[in-house]
């Protein structure tokens, strides 16, 4: 028991000094402003052609922090029940909220149906993407105008038939990675 407990000391002890060792030469290493610039430009590059194959495959998340009405009004809301979800031809809008049930259970509604017209519209020069698809719902036809960024934040409006619109403001992930709870389909 006693050979248990001090081999466990020794290995607390060498993952210390492990991590105080590689604390201690990452220290020592300063980047310039250009070696900063120029890392920074490699990593919105990279993330550029990581968002092209997302958006050509259709498969991604919009997990917004913010929506906003069409009269200004912007609200704080949780990424994981307010979303836009693409996957190939099936797509999600939804809106919730912690303090209410609402329609889908989680204090919103949400849309859920077939996607129609897909255009992406890059410009390599500024690293963003220009976005526009159809969704197709069992609550109604609703357009999606959506800008996406080379750090992964985006904007998407959408419309509908009526003169309402409602603008998600997040970040976009991959499918895959992405942590969103899907409440009933409303009516």
């Amino acid at each position: 028991m006693k050979t248990i407990k001090s081999n466990m000391m020794c290995l607390f002890l060498l993952l210390g000094f492990l991590g105080s060792t590689v604390n201690s030469y990452s220290r020592d290493i300063k980047l310039t402003r250009q070696e900063l610039k120029e890392v920074r430009k490699a990593q919105m590059e990279t993330n550029y052609y990581i968002l092209d194959t997302m958006l050509n495959a259709k498969t991604f998340v919009l997990e917004a922090d913010y929506l906003e009405s069409r009269y200004g009004d912007r609200v704080s809301v949780l990424s994981d029940l307010n979303f836009i979800k693409v996957n190939e031809s099936d797509g999600i809008l939804q809106t919730g909220s912690s303090f209410d049930p609402g329609y889908n259970g989680v204090g919103g509604v949400t849309a859920e149906g077939k996607t129609g017209s897909w255009k992406i519209t890059k410009n390599p020069k500024k690293l963003t993407y220009v976005v526009r698809f159809s969704l197709f719902s069992n609550i109604g036809h609703y357009d999606v105008l959506m800008y996406v960024s080379s750090n992964t934040r985006a904007t998407a409006t959408i419309t509908g038939l009526g003169p309402g619109r409602l603008t998600w403001e997040g970040h976009l992930v991959p499918l895959n990675n992405s942590r969103v709870f899907k409440g009933q389909t409303s009516f």
